[in-house]
């Protein structure tokens, strides 16, 4: 297991670390994003599919409402789901996580910590911090 961590001092630099975090993430993956509301983790999301020309930072946005959001490229399926409204493991199992991942799949899911099974079958955890008004420390472990 290893463990990286940058500081990011604005949005610009968080979707710019997103998108070189893409090299890391090879499908499948199965990665968890940790952080408090406002942490910045839907503007690191925004790099990250724009890397796999999956969709454009002006088209990411938070699936908090929608719970998850779908963005196609030409080789990589990039999923950001929002597990923040969901309580229970029966309100897990509608969504169908599991028919989502495929050999060009990457799930990125936001308050996965609530269900050991993400846990246990994640395969790179990014945590992002606020340090202050616009800096953000990222911590990325993966296996």
């Amino acid at each position: 297991m290893s463990t990286r961590e940058f500081t990011t001092h604005s949005s610009d630099e968080t979707i710019t670390l997103g998108r070189k975090l893409a090299e890391i993430l090879k499908p499948p993956r199965l990665v968890l994003l940790r952080g408090d509301l406002g942490a910045g983790k839907t503007t690191l999301v925004k790099g990250i599919a724009e890397a796999f020309n999956a969709a454009s930072e002006e088209d990411v946005t938070s699936p908090t409402f929608t719970l998850i959001h779908e963005y196609h490229g030409p080789e990589v399926n990039v999923y950001h789901i929002d597990l923040y409204r969901i309580d229970t493991q029966r309100e897990l199992e509608t969504l169908g996580l599991d028919d989502l991942m495929g050999d060009n799949s990457i799930l990125l899911i936001e308050w996965g910590e609530k269900f050991g099974r993400f846990e246990r079958e994640r395969d790179v955890e990014i945590a992002l911090e606020r340090v202050g008004e616009n800096e953000r420390r990222v911590r990325v472990t993966s296996n």
